[in-house]
């Protein structure tokens, strides 16, 4: 039993052929350009997707800013939860006349938006971080708006009251400024 020597492999014509493989990378799509300017240098690459178009770009100190966000709204709903009378008095200065029941459930709203904010902390997705940075802010509007206008009804003017309102103010600049850096389109160099 002799054996018999192997044929030459051939070679595909369409790899020699430089016209038939642009059309192939053509029809896959390789080393073209997509919709968003992205170079696929690889076949794989295309198949799979760019994962660096959903890698989140964060601006410095954004995961400081939730936590310490996070932290805040978890701290103020359980005081709100189990201390409503001591809160009302730090703000407007005066004692608490009608029932704990409105602060309580101000706390377990506030307990809601802390829960939020942890989540928004552990996630990579751009988008979850961009609607807790706007539930934050919305929040902080919504709050100096009801506080101002409390405020003025009862015609107080406490240096709690006003510290309060200045804080929401700095919050809210600081939350929408984290927003709006999250929200830009970084320039490909």
């Amino acid at each position: 039993m002799s054996s018999k020597p192997h044929p030459p492999l051939m070679k595909k014509h369409s790899q020699t052929d430089l016209i038939s493989r642009l059309k192939s990378r053509k029809i896959l799509g390789v080393g073209g350009e997509d919709d968003d300017g992205e170079v696929h240098r690889s076949k794989i690459s295309q198949m799979l997707g760019n994962e660096m178009k959903f890698a989140v770009r964060e601006p410095i100190g954004l995961r400081v800013w939730i936590l310490i966000s996070a932290v805040g709204f978890t701290v103020m709903a359980l005081m709100a939860l189990v201390f409503p009378n001591q809160l009302y008095e730090v703000v407007f200065e005066e004692q608490l006349s009608t029932t704990c029941l409105s602060i309580r459930l101000y706390g377990g709203a506030l307990l809601s938006l802390a829960l939020i904010l942890w989540n928004g902390l552990y996630t990579a997705e751009k988008i979850i971080i961009q609607w807790t940075l706007l539930s934050e802010a919305c929040y902080f509007a919504v709050q100096f708006l009801v506080t101002s206008i409390t405020l003025i009804e009862l015609g107080i003017l406490s240096d709690g009251a006003m510290l309060l309102l200045l804080s929401r103010v700095l919050f809210l600049v600081v939350t929408m400024g984290y927003y709006y850096q999250l929200g830009r389109k970084v320039k490909k160099t």
